[in-house]
Protein backbone atom coordinates (compact mmCIF):
# COMPACT_ATOMS: atom_id res chain seq x y z
CA UNK A 1 0.00 0.00 0.00
CA UNK A 2 1.49 3.36 -1.04
CA UNK A 3 1.59 6.17 1.50
CA UNK A 4 0.22 9.62 0.63
CA UNK A 5 3.59 11.07 -0.37
CA UNK A 6 4.28 8.17 -2.72
CA UNK A 7 0.80 8.51 -4.17
CA UNK A 8 1.30 12.20 -4.85
CA UNK A 9 4.68 11.54 -6.43
CA UNK A 10 3.01 9.31 -9.04
CA UNK A 11 0.84 12.14 -10.35
CA UNK A 12 1.14 15.64 -11.69
CA UNK A 13 -1.48 18.35 -11.58
CA UNK A 14 -2.63 20.26 -14.67
CA UNK A 15 -4.24 23.58 -13.79
CA UNK A 16 -5.72 26.43 -15.80
CA UNK A 17 -7.14 29.60 -14.31
CA UNK A 18 -9.94 31.87 -15.52
CA UNK A 19 -9.78 35.22 -13.78
CA UNK A 20 -12.59 37.76 -14.03
CA UNK A 21 -11.12 41.23 -13.70
CA UNK A 22 -13.79 43.84 -12.93
CA UNK A 23 -12.85 47.05 -14.72
CA UNK A 24 -12.75 50.38 -12.89
CA UNK A 25 -15.10 52.16 -15.28
CA UNK A 26 -17.71 54.59 -13.99
CA UNK A 27 -20.47 52.97 -16.07
CA UNK A 28 -21.28 49.43 -17.12
CA UNK A 29 -20.02 47.63 -20.22
CA UNK A 30 -22.97 48.23 -22.54
CA UNK A 31 -25.10 50.93 -20.91
CA UNK A 32 -24.84 54.11 -18.84
CA UNK A 33 -25.77 52.56 -15.48
CA UNK A 34 -23.35 53.32 -12.65
CA UNK A 35 -20.82 50.56 -11.89
CA UNK A 36 -20.19 51.89 -8.36
CA UNK A 37 -19.61 49.23 -5.71
CA UNK A 38 -21.66 49.33 -2.52
CA UNK A 39 -24.83 51.04 -3.77
CA UNK A 40 -28.20 50.02 -2.36
CA UNK A 41 -29.55 46.83 -4.04
CA UNK A 42 -31.14 47.29 -7.46
CA UNK A 43 -30.35 51.00 -7.72
CA UNK A 44 -27.81 50.86 -10.58
CA UNK A 45 -30.17 49.45 -13.18
CA UNK A 46 -31.93 50.46 -16.40
CA UNK A 47 -33.90 48.81 -19.23
CA UNK A 48 -30.60 47.65 -20.80
CA UNK A 49 -29.19 45.93 -17.70
CA UNK A 50 -32.66 44.49 -16.93
CA UNK A 51 -32.88 43.06 -20.45
CA UNK A 52 -36.24 44.66 -21.19
CA UNK A 53 -37.66 44.27 -24.74
CA UNK A 54 -36.37 46.87 -27.20
CA UNK A 55 -33.44 47.99 -25.04
CA UNK A 56 -30.21 48.08 -27.08
CA UNK A 57 -26.61 47.85 -25.78
CA UNK A 58 -23.81 50.24 -26.68
CA UNK A 59 -20.14 49.39 -26.09
CA UNK A 60 -18.26 51.44 -23.48
CA UNK A 61 -15.08 52.76 -25.16
CA UNK A 62 -13.07 52.53 -21.93
CA UNK A 63 -13.45 48.75 -21.69
CA UNK A 64 -11.80 48.38 -25.10
CA UNK A 65 -8.95 50.66 -24.05
CA UNK A 66 -8.44 48.78 -20.78
CA UNK A 67 -8.42 45.42 -22.57
CA UNK A 68 -5.73 46.63 -24.98
CA UNK A 69 -3.68 47.98 -22.05
CA UNK A 70 -3.65 44.64 -20.28
CA UNK A 71 -2.94 42.79 -23.51
CA UNK A 72 0.07 45.00 -24.24
CA UNK A 73 1.32 44.61 -20.67
CA UNK A 74 1.46 40.81 -20.93
CA UNK A 75 2.67 40.63 -24.52
CA UNK A 76 -0.58 39.49 -26.13
CA UNK A 77 -1.35 39.82 -29.80
CA UNK A 78 -4.04 42.48 -30.09
CA UNK A 79 -6.82 41.19 -32.32
CA UNK A 80 -7.59 44.24 -34.44
CA UNK A 81 -10.87 42.79 -35.70
CA UNK A 82 -12.99 41.32 -32.91
CA UNK A 83 -16.67 41.08 -32.13
CA UNK A 84 -19.10 40.18 -29.37
CA UNK A 85 -21.11 36.99 -28.88
CA UNK A 86 -24.08 35.87 -26.84
CA UNK A 87 -23.50 33.15 -24.25
CA UNK A 88 -26.92 31.68 -23.49
CA UNK A 89 -27.79 30.16 -20.13
CA UNK A 90 -30.37 30.58 -17.37
CA UNK A 91 -29.67 31.94 -13.91
CA UNK A 92 -32.11 33.85 -11.73
CA UNK A 93 -29.62 36.75 -11.59
CA UNK A 94 -29.07 36.88 -15.39
CA UNK A 95 -32.07 38.95 -16.51
CA UNK A 96 -31.47 38.76 -20.27
CA UNK A 97 -31.02 34.99 -20.27
CA UNK A 98 -27.63 35.48 -21.93
CA UNK A 99 -24.31 37.21 -21.34
CA UNK A 100 -22.58 39.45 -23.86
CA UNK A 101 -19.06 38.10 -24.18
CA UNK A 102 -16.43 37.23 -26.80
CA UNK A 103 -16.04 33.66 -28.03
CA UNK A 104 -14.62 33.27 -31.55
CA UNK A 105 -12.73 36.56 -31.80
CA UNK A 106 -11.42 37.73 -28.40
CA UNK A 107 -9.64 41.07 -28.22
CA UNK A 108 -6.29 39.63 -26.99
CA UNK A 109 -4.57 36.37 -27.90
CA UNK A 110 -1.66 34.70 -26.12
CA UNK A 111 0.86 36.45 -23.90
CA UNK A 112 2.45 35.40 -20.62
CA UNK A 113 2.98 36.49 -17.02
CA UNK A 114 6.29 35.83 -15.25
CA UNK A 115 6.05 34.50 -11.69
CA UNK A 116 8.71 33.96 -9.02
CA UNK A 117 8.27 31.03 -6.67
CA UNK A 118 9.47 30.79 -3.07
CA UNK A 119 12.46 28.62 -4.09
CA UNK A 120 13.67 31.31 -6.50
CA UNK A 121 12.46 29.53 -9.65
CA UNK A 122 10.97 31.81 -12.33
CA UNK A 123 8.28 30.60 -14.71
CA UNK A 124 6.27 32.08 -17.56
CA UNK A 125 2.55 31.32 -17.20
CA UNK A 126 1.28 31.20 -20.77
CA UNK A 127 -2.09 32.80 -21.50
CA UNK A 128 -4.67 31.61 -23.99
CA UNK A 129 -6.73 34.79 -24.33
CA UNK A 130 -8.29 37.87 -22.79
CA UNK A 131 -11.85 38.67 -23.72
CA UNK A 132 -14.41 41.30 -22.79
CA UNK A 133 -17.71 40.34 -21.18
CA UNK A 134 -20.40 41.65 -18.87
CA UNK A 135 -21.05 40.38 -15.36
CA UNK A 136 -24.23 38.73 -14.09
CA UNK A 137 -26.20 39.95 -11.07
CA UNK A 138 -25.87 38.57 -7.56
CA UNK A 139 -28.02 35.98 -5.79
CA UNK A 140 -28.21 36.38 -2.01
CA UNK A 141 -29.17 33.28 -0.02
CA UNK A 142 -28.38 34.20 3.58
CA UNK A 143 -30.73 37.14 4.28
CA UNK A 144 -34.16 35.47 4.19
CA UNK A 145 -35.00 31.97 5.50
CA UNK A 146 -37.49 31.25 2.70
CA UNK A 147 -36.35 33.22 -0.33
CA UNK A 148 -33.23 33.94 -2.35
CA UNK A 149 -32.86 37.64 -3.09
CA UNK A 150 -31.59 39.13 -6.35
CA UNK A 151 -29.45 42.28 -6.65
CA UNK A 152 -28.94 43.37 -10.26
CA UNK A 153 -26.56 46.26 -9.56
CA UNK A 154 -23.68 44.10 -10.82
CA UNK A 155 -25.53 42.92 -13.95
CA UNK A 156 -23.73 44.39 -16.96
CA UNK A 157 -20.60 45.54 -15.08
CA UNK A 158 -17.54 45.36 -17.36
CA UNK A 159 -15.17 42.41 -17.00
CA UNK A 160 -12.06 41.10 -18.67
CA UNK A 161 -11.77 37.33 -18.50
CA UNK A 162 -8.10 36.35 -18.45
CA UNK A 163 -7.64 32.69 -19.37
CA UNK A 164 -4.39 30.78 -18.94
CA UNK A 165 -3.29 27.68 -20.78
CA UNK A 166 -3.27 24.55 -18.56
CA UNK A 167 0.37 25.09 -17.58
CA UNK A 168 0.12 25.72 -13.82
CA UNK A 169 1.31 22.80 -11.72
CA UNK A 170 0.53 23.69 -8.10
CA UNK A 171 -1.44 25.90 -5.76
CA UNK A 172 1.71 27.90 -5.10
CA UNK A 173 2.16 28.68 -8.81
CA UNK A 174 -1.49 29.70 -9.08
CA UNK A 175 -1.14 32.05 -6.11
CA UNK A 176 2.05 33.57 -7.55
CA UNK A 177 0.33 34.13 -10.91
CA UNK A 178 -2.69 35.80 -9.30
CA UNK A 179 -0.40 38.03 -7.26
CA UNK A 180 1.39 39.20 -10.42
CA UNK A 181 -1.84 39.67 -12.37
CA UNK A 182 -3.36 41.73 -9.55
CA UNK A 183 -0.20 43.83 -9.43
CA UNK A 184 -0.41 44.47 -13.18
CA UNK A 185 -4.06 45.59 -13.22
CA UNK A 186 -3.34 47.93 -10.31
CA UNK A 187 -0.31 49.44 -12.06
CA UNK A 188 -2.41 49.93 -15.19
CA UNK A 189 -5.18 51.48 -13.06
CA UNK A 190 -7.84 49.36 -14.75
CA UNK A 191 -8.98 47.44 -11.65
CA UNK A 192 -8.51 47.93 -7.90
CA UNK A 193 -7.76 44.21 -7.47
CA UNK A 194 -9.79 43.96 -4.25
CA UNK A 195 -10.77 40.30 -4.33
CA UNK A 196 -12.80 40.59 -1.12
CA UNK A 197 -15.12 43.03 -2.96
CA UNK A 198 -15.33 40.78 -6.02
CA UNK A 199 -13.11 42.99 -8.20
CA UNK A 200 -11.14 39.88 -9.12
CA UNK A 201 -12.72 36.42 -9.03
CA UNK A 202 -10.99 33.22 -10.00
CA UNK A 203 -12.21 29.89 -11.38
CA UNK A 204 -9.64 27.09 -11.19
CA UNK A 205 -9.77 24.13 -13.57
CA UNK A 206 -7.92 21.24 -11.94
CA UNK A 207 -7.07 17.78 -13.24
CA UNK A 208 -4.42 15.16 -12.54
CA UNK A 209 -2.57 12.58 -14.63
CA UNK A 210 0.19 10.06 -14.13
CA UNK A 211 3.61 11.61 -14.60
CA UNK A 212 4.73 11.20 -18.19
CA UNK A 213 1.19 10.78 -19.48
CA UNK A 214 0.34 13.25 -22.27
CA UNK A 215 -3.43 12.87 -22.06
CA UNK A 216 -5.37 15.26 -19.85
CA UNK A 217 -7.58 13.87 -17.12
CA UNK A 218 -11.16 14.96 -16.45
CA UNK A 219 -11.07 18.45 -15.02
CA UNK A 220 -13.13 19.91 -12.23
CA UNK A 221 -13.79 23.64 -12.08
CA UNK A 222 -13.75 25.31 -8.65
CA UNK A 223 -15.86 28.47 -8.98
CA UNK A 224 -15.70 32.04 -7.65
CA UNK A 225 -12.66 31.91 -5.40
CA UNK A 226 -12.35 35.33 -3.77
CA UNK A 227 -8.86 35.43 -2.30
CA UNK A 228 -5.39 34.36 -3.39
CA UNK A 229 -5.03 32.24 -0.27
CA UNK A 230 -8.31 30.43 -0.97
CA UNK A 231 -7.28 29.76 -4.58
CA UNK A 232 -4.14 28.02 -3.32
CA UNK A 233 -6.04 26.10 -0.63
CA UNK A 234 -8.79 24.98 -3.02
CA UNK A 235 -6.32 23.76 -5.64
CA UNK A 236 -4.21 21.87 -3.12
CA UNK A 237 -7.31 20.21 -1.65
CA UNK A 238 -8.66 19.32 -5.09
CA UNK A 239 -5.35 17.76 -6.20
CA UNK A 240 -5.32 15.58 -3.08
CA UNK A 241 -9.00 14.64 -3.52
CA UNK A 242 -8.54 13.59 -7.15
CA UNK A 243 -5.42 11.55 -6.37
CA UNK A 244 -7.26 9.70 -3.60
CA UNK A 245 -10.18 8.96 -5.93
CA UNK A 246 -7.85 7.76 -8.68
CA UNK A 247 -5.94 5.51 -6.29
CA UNK A 248 -9.24 4.04 -5.11
CA UNK A 249 -10.25 3.32 -8.72
CA UNK A 250 -13.09 5.83 -8.68
CA UNK A 251 -13.93 7.69 -11.91
CA UNK A 252 -13.48 11.48 -11.64
CA UNK A 253 -16.58 13.22 -13.00
CA UNK A 254 -16.23 16.56 -14.77
CA UNK A 255 -18.09 18.76 -12.29
CA UNK A 256 -18.35 22.37 -11.23
CA UNK A 257 -17.36 22.68 -7.58
CA UNK A 258 -17.80 25.06 -4.68
CA UNK A 259 -15.03 25.67 -2.14
CA UNK A 260 -15.89 26.12 1.54
CA UNK A 261 -13.26 28.42 3.05
CA UNK A 262 -14.19 27.34 6.59
CA UNK A 263 -13.74 23.61 6.07
CA UNK A 264 -11.17 23.81 3.25
CA UNK A 265 -13.02 21.25 1.12
CA UNK A 266 -14.81 21.29 -2.25
CA UNK A 267 -18.33 20.06 -3.02
CA UNK A 268 -20.30 19.55 -6.23
CA UNK A 269 -22.47 22.43 -7.47
CA UNK A 270 -23.53 20.94 -10.81
CA UNK A 271 -22.32 18.87 -13.71
CA UNK A 272 -19.90 20.86 -15.84
CA UNK A 273 -21.45 22.40 -18.95
CA UNK A 274 -19.76 21.92 -22.32
CA UNK A 275 -19.13 24.88 -24.63
CA UNK A 276 -21.95 23.83 -26.98
CA UNK A 277 -24.42 24.04 -24.09
CA UNK A 278 -24.08 27.81 -24.25
CA UNK A 279 -25.21 28.07 -27.91
CA UNK A 280 -22.81 30.92 -28.72
CA UNK A 281 -23.68 33.12 -31.67
CA UNK A 282 -22.57 36.65 -32.74
CA UNK A 283 -24.24 39.48 -30.80
CA UNK A 284 -26.62 41.05 -33.38
CA UNK A 285 -27.02 44.39 -31.54
CA UNK A 286 -23.32 45.38 -31.39
CA UNK A 287 -20.99 46.22 -34.26
CA UNK A 288 -17.59 44.50 -34.53
CA UNK A 289 -14.55 46.37 -33.19
CA UNK A 290 -11.95 47.48 -35.72
CA UNK A 291 -8.81 48.70 -33.96
CA UNK A 292 -6.22 50.68 -35.91
CA UNK A 293 -2.45 50.54 -35.41
CA UNK A 294 -2.53 54.21 -34.44
CA UNK A 295 -5.14 53.51 -31.74
CA UNK A 296 -3.07 50.69 -30.25
CA UNK A 297 0.16 52.72 -30.41
CA UNK A 298 -1.46 55.68 -28.63
CA UNK A 299 -2.51 53.41 -25.77
CA UNK A 300 0.98 51.91 -25.62
CA UNK A 301 2.64 55.34 -25.33
CA UNK A 302 0.31 56.28 -22.48
CA UNK A 303 1.10 53.21 -20.35
CA UNK A 304 3.06 53.58 -17.08
CA UNK A 305 6.28 51.76 -16.20
CA UNK A 306 5.31 48.23 -15.17
CA UNK A 307 6.61 46.14 -12.23
CA UNK A 308 9.16 44.12 -14.23
CA UNK A 309 10.62 47.26 -15.80
CA UNK A 310 10.89 48.94 -12.39
CA UNK A 311 12.41 45.78 -10.87
CA UNK A 312 15.21 45.93 -13.44
CA UNK A 313 15.71 49.65 -12.83
CA UNK A 314 15.88 49.21 -9.06
CA UNK A 315 18.36 46.32 -9.23
CA UNK A 316 20.61 47.75 -11.97
CA UNK A 317 20.46 51.57 -11.84
CA UNK A 318 19.88 51.81 -8.08
CA UNK A 319 21.90 48.66 -7.18
CA UNK A 320 19.25 47.42 -4.74
CA UNK A 321 19.06 43.77 -3.63
CA UNK A 322 16.42 41.73 -5.47
CA UNK A 323 14.42 41.38 -2.24
CA UNK A 324 14.16 45.17 -1.88
CA UNK A 325 13.15 45.57 -5.51
CA UNK A 326 10.42 42.92 -5.18
CA UNK A 327 8.98 44.58 -2.07
CA UNK A 328 9.11 48.09 -3.55
CA UNK A 329 7.44 47.09 -6.83
CA UNK A 330 4.70 45.02 -5.15
CA UNK A 331 2.65 48.21 -4.69
CA UNK A 332 2.48 50.95 -7.32
CA UNK A 333 2.03 53.73 -4.76
CA UNK A 334 5.08 52.47 -2.88
CA UNK A 335 7.16 52.33 -6.08
CA UNK A 336 6.06 55.85 -7.03
CA UNK A 337 6.95 57.16 -3.56
CA UNK A 338 10.38 55.52 -3.74
CA UNK A 339 11.02 57.08 -7.17
CA UNK A 340 10.03 60.48 -5.80
CA UNK A 341 12.60 60.11 -2.99
CA UNK A 342 15.38 58.91 -5.30
CA UNK A 343 15.18 62.11 -7.34
CA UNK A 344 16.73 63.92 -4.35
CA UNK A 345 19.02 61.39 -2.64
CA UNK A 346 22.14 59.45 -3.54
CA UNK A 347 21.85 56.65 -0.99
CA UNK A 348 19.11 54.54 -2.61
CA UNK A 349 19.52 51.72 -0.12
CA UNK A 350 18.79 54.14 2.74
CA UNK A 351 15.63 55.24 0.90
CA UNK A 352 14.61 51.59 0.49
CA UNK A 353 15.22 50.90 4.19
CA UNK A 354 13.04 53.84 5.21
CA UNK A 355 10.15 52.66 3.03
CA UNK A 356 10.36 48.99 3.96
CA UNK A 357 11.01 49.69 7.64
CA UNK A 358 9.86 52.83 9.43
CA UNK A 359 7.27 54.03 6.92
CA UNK A 360 5.69 50.67 6.16
CA UNK A 361 5.48 49.88 9.89
CA UNK A 362 3.56 53.12 10.41
CA UNK A 363 1.20 52.31 7.51
CA UNK A 364 0.55 48.79 8.81
CA UNK A 365 -0.11 50.03 12.34
CA UNK A 366 -2.64 52.54 11.03
CA UNK A 367 -4.07 50.27 8.34
CA UNK A 368 -3.54 52.79 5.54
CA UNK A 369 -1.75 52.74 2.17
CA UNK A 370 0.98 54.90 0.69
CA UNK A 371 -1.66 57.02 -1.04
CA UNK A 372 -2.77 58.14 2.46
CA UNK A 373 0.71 58.66 3.92
CA UNK A 374 0.88 62.34 5.04
CA UNK A 375 4.61 63.11 4.71
CA UNK A 376 5.72 64.31 1.24
CA UNK A 377 8.50 62.28 -0.37
CA UNK A 378 10.78 65.32 -0.48
CA UNK A 379 10.64 65.62 3.31
CA UNK A 380 11.80 62.01 3.71
CA UNK A 381 14.52 62.64 1.13
CA UNK A 382 15.72 65.70 3.09
CA UNK A 383 15.72 63.63 6.29
CA UNK A 384 17.84 60.92 4.64
CA UNK A 385 20.27 63.56 3.37
CA UNK A 386 20.62 65.01 6.88
CA UNK A 387 21.61 61.59 8.18
CA UNK A 388 23.99 61.03 5.26
CA UNK A 389 25.66 64.39 5.92
CA UNK A 390 26.03 63.34 9.60
CA UNK A 391 24.01 66.29 10.75
CA UNK A 392 21.50 63.95 12.39
CA UNK A 393 21.69 60.58 14.09
CA UNK A 394 19.71 57.83 12.31
CA UNK A 395 17.94 56.77 15.53
CA UNK A 396 16.94 60.35 16.29
CA UNK A 397 15.66 60.70 12.72
CA UNK A 398 13.43 57.63 13.05
CA UNK A 399 12.26 58.08 16.63
CA UNK A 400 11.85 61.84 17.05
CA UNK A 401 11.98 63.68 13.73
CA UNK A 402 9.71 61.20 11.90
CA UNK A 403 7.12 61.51 14.69
CA UNK A 404 7.28 65.33 14.44
CA UNK A 405 6.83 65.19 10.65
CA UNK A 406 3.71 63.05 11.05
CA UNK A 407 2.18 65.94 13.02
CA UNK A 408 3.54 68.71 10.77
CA UNK A 409 4.23 67.02 7.40
CA UNK A 410 5.25 70.15 5.48
CA UNK A 411 7.06 72.07 8.22
CA UNK A 412 10.63 73.20 7.48
CA UNK A 413 12.92 70.36 8.49
CA UNK A 414 15.63 72.65 9.91
CA UNK A 415 13.04 74.27 12.17
CA UNK A 416 11.98 70.83 13.44
CA UNK A 417 15.60 69.83 14.16
CA UNK A 418 16.14 73.09 16.02
CA UNK A 419 12.97 72.71 18.10
CA UNK A 420 13.79 69.10 18.99
CA UNK A 421 17.44 69.96 19.63
CA UNK A 422 18.60 66.77 17.89
CA UNK A 423 21.26 68.06 15.50
CA UNK A 424 24.55 66.21 15.88
CA UNK A 425 27.21 67.78 18.11
CA UNK A 426 30.33 67.98 15.93
CA UNK A 427 32.50 69.66 18.56
CA UNK A 428 35.40 67.23 19.12
CA UNK A 429 36.16 68.69 22.56
CA UNK A 430 32.60 67.98 23.68
CA UNK A 431 32.76 64.42 22.36
CA UNK A 432 36.11 63.86 24.12
CA UNK A 433 34.42 64.97 27.33
CA UNK A 434 31.61 62.45 26.81
CA UNK A 435 34.20 59.72 26.18
CA UNK A 436 36.15 60.47 29.37
CA UNK A 437 32.93 60.39 31.38
CA UNK A 438 32.05 56.98 29.91
CA UNK A 439 35.53 55.56 30.55
CA UNK A 440 35.61 56.86 34.12
CA UNK A 441 32.29 55.15 34.81
CA UNK A 442 33.66 51.73 33.81
CA UNK A 443 37.38 51.56 34.76
CA UNK A 444 37.27 47.75 34.96
CA UNK A 445 35.99 47.57 31.38
CA UNK A 446 38.88 49.79 30.27
CA UNK A 447 41.26 47.18 31.71
CA UNK A 448 39.36 44.43 29.88
CA UNK A 449 39.71 46.31 26.60
CA UNK A 450 43.43 46.76 27.18
CA UNK A 451 43.73 43.02 27.79
CA UNK A 452 42.26 42.33 24.35
CA UNK A 453 38.50 42.16 24.95
CA UNK A 454 37.38 44.48 22.12
CA UNK A 455 33.71 43.59 22.65
CA UNK A 456 33.41 46.14 25.45
CA UNK A 457 33.41 48.89 22.80
CA UNK A 458 29.66 48.35 22.47
CA UNK A 459 29.19 49.11 26.17
CA UNK A 460 31.15 52.35 25.88
CA UNK A 461 29.28 53.41 22.73
CA UNK A 462 25.93 52.80 24.44
CA UNK A 463 27.02 54.97 27.34
CA UNK A 464 28.25 57.66 24.95
CA UNK A 465 24.89 57.77 23.17
CA UNK A 466 23.16 58.01 26.55
CA UNK A 467 25.39 60.83 27.86
CA UNK A 468 25.18 62.80 24.61
CA UNK A 469 21.44 62.32 24.24
CA UNK A 470 22.11 60.62 20.90
CA UNK A 471 23.39 63.84 19.41
CA UNK A 472 26.74 62.54 18.18
CA UNK A 473 27.93 60.88 15.01
CA UNK A 474 28.43 57.21 16.02
CA UNK A 475 31.13 56.61 13.42
CA UNK A 476 33.18 59.64 14.45
CA UNK A 477 32.62 58.97 18.17
CA UNK A 478 33.67 55.34 17.78
CA UNK A 479 36.99 56.38 16.24
CA UNK A 480 37.63 58.99 18.92
CA UNK A 481 36.77 56.39 21.57
CA UNK A 482 39.29 53.91 20.15
CA UNK A 483 41.94 56.65 20.00
CA UNK A 484 41.35 57.51 23.67
CA UNK A 485 41.48 53.85 24.75
CA UNK A 486 44.74 53.34 22.89
CA UNK A 487 46.25 56.27 24.79
CA UNK A 488 45.35 54.59 28.09
CA UNK A 489 47.30 51.39 27.35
Amino acid sequence: MLDSLQQKDKYEAVIGLEVHVQLSTKSKAFCYDSAQYGSLPNHNISPVSLGLPGALPRANQEIVKYAVKLGLAIGSTINKYNFFDRKNYFYADLPKGYQITQDNQPICLGGSVKVRLANGVEKQVILNRIHIEEDAGKSIHDVDDKYSLIDLNRAGVALLEVVTEPVIESGEEAAAYLTELRKLVRYLNICDGNMDEGSMRCDANVSIRLKGDKNLGNRCEVKNLNSIKNVQRAIEHEITRQIELSEAGVYIDQNTLNFDALTGITSVLRSKEMANDYRYFPEPDLLPLNLSDAYIEAIKKDMPALPEELFKQFTTQFKLPEYDALVLTADKDMADYFLAITSSVNNYKAASNWLMGTIRSYLNENNIGFNQFPIPAQQIAALINKVEARELNNNQAKEKVFAALLIHPTKNLNDILSELNVSINTNTAHIDGFILAALNKYPDKVKEYNSGKKGVLGLFMGELMKISGGKIDPKKANQLLINQLEKLK
